[in-house]
């Protein structure tokens, strides 16, 4: 099973687990003299299936991830890099949306509200931020479909 797989079908366990938990949840209680809709002992065990197979493949894919080496790093290393990359991203975006989003004065006599920085100037920063974790990415995503899941 290539990692790209894994980490599909790790997706899917998580949201079956969820599925599951909301299942038990509505099955928990139920009125005297009334059947719970499905059998929460039965959901219970399919959950605990779930949640073995979800914690064998987490432990897979980390140990893939640590071996697996590319010209950057390891594959944990980029990972780790495009998670900081995504919230600096972010964090620029928003910054930058409310220094670039000024009101507009209708008198003169009004207080002029001003951009404390050179936006354009970090906008630049934004794009080569967004540009870096594209191609991190995108790196992650080839390595992905090429390794096998150890």
């Amino acid at each position: 099973m290539k990692l790209a797989e894994a980490l599909q079908f790790r997706a899917d366990l998580q949201r079956r687990m969820e599925q599951l938990a909301d299942r038990l949840c509505q099955n928990a209680r139920v009125q005297e003299g009334e059947s719970p809709t499905e059998d929460p002992v039965a959901l219970l065990s399919e959950y605990e299936d779930c949640a073995a197979q979800l914690e064998e493949l987490m432990a897979r894919i980390n140990r893939t991830n640590g071996e697996t080496h590319t010209k950057d790093g390891t594959l944990t290393e980029l990972l780790a890099r495009r998670d900081c990359l995504k919230l600096r991203v972010r964090t620029y975006h928003d910054f930058l949306q409310s220094a670039s989003s000024l009101p507009r004065a209708a008198t003169r006599s009004e207080i002029k509200i001003l951009s404390a920085v050179p936006v354009p100037e970090y906008r630049k920063k934004a794009d080569a931020l967004s540009k870096e974790l594209r191609e991190v990415d995108n790196a992650i995503q080839s390595v992905n479909w090429t390794t096998e899941l150890r």
